[in-house]
Formats: C-alpha cells, sequence, structure tokens
C-alpha cells in the first residue's frame, strides 16, 4: 500500500507511522506535516531512517498540493490538527483553518480520486460528563463541543458526514480518549509533568485537578485506527475508549511517585474558562467486534512514557514554555 499521513511529525501520527511500519514494513509511508510548533524535530530526525518513507513540507488545506500528492496512493489518514485547547481560546484563526478548511480540502481529494480517508477525530466532540458519574460517551451520544477546538472538530467530522451521505465516499472516523506515550509535545499534561518534576519545578494544575481523563496509550490507538484501516466500514464512526479514568491531579501524583519527588511540587492555578470535567468514551462494539482490546495497562504505559521523556530530556525541554499552560 501506499499510505498519505498528514500530520506525520506530531505525536499520534508519527507512532502510527512507526506502528504501521512494523506491521508491514513494505508500505509506502508520505508523510505530510506542515511543520508548525507541534512538529517534532525528533521525529523527523528518526523517521528519515525507516525504509519505504518520504516527507512533504505542505499544508493540508493546499488542495492543489494534497491533490497532486494523494491522487496515485491507497489512503489518507488525517491526525494533521491544532490540537492545544488553550491556542484555540486565545486564537481559533489557525484551528479554523487547519481543522476545517484542511479537512475540507481532503475531502476533496477524496471525492476527485476515489481515495480511501480515515479522519482522527477526539472524544471532546461529545462535550463534557459529570464528575461522579458512571456515564460514557456512547455511539449515540450527541455531538456538544464547548471550546474553539473541540468545535473544529466536531465541524470536520460533520462534513465527512456530509460527503459520505451526499457522494458516497470512502471515508470513516474514529474519536478517541486522552491519548498518552512517547513523542508527545511537552506542552501536555503528562509529558511537562514529567519534565517539571525533573527539574524540580512546580507543576501547575488547573482548578482542584479533579478534572477527569480517560487515558489510553497511543500504541492501542494506532492498533486500533489499523483495524478501522484495514476492516472498518465507509460511512462509520469508530468510538476508542481507553478505560483508563483518572484525575488530573492523580496522573501527576503518579509521577511524582515513580520519580520519587515531592508532591510539593504541584501549583494549584485559576481553571481554564470552561474547562470540561470529566470525559470517558466507550469502544464501540463494531470495533471490539474486529479484534481490537487495549492492551497496554496504564501504570506500564506511564513506566514507559518517563523512560521516553529521559532519554530525550534534553530535545524536550528546548521545546518547552517553561511560562506556558497546557491542557
Amino acid at each position: 500500500m501506499r499510505i498519505v499521513v498528514t500530520g506525520g511529525l506530531g505525536f499520534i501520527a508519527s507512532n502510527f507511522i512507526r506502528y504501521w511500519k512494523k506491521k508491514d514494513p513494505n508500505d509506502e509511508i508520505i508523510n505530510v506535516d506542515k511543520v508548525t510548533y507541534a512538529s517534532l524535530p525528533v521525529n523527523k530526525q528518526e523517521l528519515e531512517k525507516i525504509g519505504s518513507y518520504s516527507f512533504i513540507k505542505a499544508d493540508i488545506a493546499d488542495f492543489p498540493t494534497m491533490l497532486k500528492i494523494a491522487k496515485d496512493s491507497d489512503c489518507i489518514v488525517n491526525f494533521a490538527a491544532e490540537s492545544h485547547v488553550d491556542n484555540s481560546i486565545k486564537s481559533p484563526d489557525s484551528f479554523i483553518n487547519s481543522n476545517i478548511l484542511g479537512v475540507y480540502s481532503l475531502l476533496k481529494v477524496a471525492l476527485e480520486t476515489g481515495i480511501r480517508l480515515h479522519q482522527v477525530s477526539t472524544d471532546e466532540v461529545f462535550g463534557t460528563l459529570d464528575l461522579g458519574s458512571r456515564k460514557k460517551f456512547t455511539d449515540s451520544s450527541k455531538y456538544n463541543p464547548r471550546n474553539p477546538y473541540s468545535a473544529t472538530k466536531a465541524a470536520s467530522d460533520f462534513l465527512i458526514r456530509a460527503f459520505y451521505n451526499t457522494y458516497r465516499i470512502n471515508a470513516t472516523i474514529s474519536n478517541c480518549s486522552n491519548n498518552y506515550g512517547p513523542y508527545q509535545h511537552p506542552e501536555k499534561l503528562i509529558p511537562k509533568s514529567i519534565l517539571y518534576a525533573l527539574n524540580d519545578m512546580k507543576i501547575p494544575v488547573y482548578g482542584n485537578g479533579s478534572q477527569v481523563r480517560d487515558w489510553i496509550n497511543v500504541s492501542d490507538h494506532c492498533a486500533a485506527i489499523r483495524a478501522i484501516m484495514t476492516k472498518g466500514e465507509p460511512g462509520k464512526t469508530y468510538l476508542v475508549g481507553g478505560n483508563g479514568e483518572m484525575a488530573n491531579i492523580d496522573i501527576i501524583r503518579m509521577i511524582l511517585k515513580k520519580l520519587k519527588k515531592p508532591e510539593d511540587l504541584i501549583q494549584h492555578v485559576a481553571d481554564r474558562p470552561g474547562h470540561d470535567v470529566r470525559y470517558a468514551i466507550m469502544t464501540s462494539k463494531s470495533l471490539r467486534e474486529m479484534g481490537w482490546r487495549k492492551s497496554v495497562p496504564l501504570d506500564k504505559g506511564l513506566n514507559e512514557t518517563i523512560v521516553h521523556y529521559k532519554s530525550y530530556r534534553s530535545s524536550y525541554e528546548k521545546l518547552l514554555n517553561l511560562k506556558g499552560e497546557y491542557h
């Protein structure tokens, strides 16, 4: 196969490229990335060592370029997106361009060429759940985005569904819970907490830190996407849950304990406007029927993640904005 992976210098996409090449080393991967601040230099260096791999710097919103790149390929897997909620609150413009107009460009490519398209979305399109409840997002949950980031992701999901219903393009969507693992930008909760703790710096925590996220190891997410790409039904949306609910404050405490650092490194700061308090997602029955199962327990995955950030510590520390905030 010849696969176009967009946003391939980012977190989940770079892990997907590595995962796919381990399963099918002879398949050709074309990595298309705009190269923004979220594109990790370590990924560019390491991925170039992979066989049957090429990199093209391009913006997915550039339709003529994307058509030229993808016209002889078998499928596009779209990871390219602006994803930092805080940034979307401060300046939504780039989110509109990438997450909506970029997806529209890829839909036009799929319409003109007949190429298979998979859109990697998020559980944040469903809004928030009550703390303390046992309810989870399901295949029947209604969209209720509550910040500019999730609104743009919801818009792109609806665009894809509309194009399928209207033109019967070969497209699928997956909505996944919060990912963690190696090669995640250090602005995010887990890597930033690890790096701050290693440097004995105060770790800022929004509010009381009770916000709950459903954590899934990125390798499990990649396995789910592969299952959808190879066995999924056009026009369908698949939910990918981690069954790993934990409050942000407890994740940070786990990290501090594993690094043998004191909890007084935790520093509570003013909460983010409109902060969703809980996400939890029920994996689609159809995905489970494909044979997909979560395989990496949170404790094991967190240990492996800590090892990664220790190994690449200096590279990630160069990317840290020490006065920034994170999701």
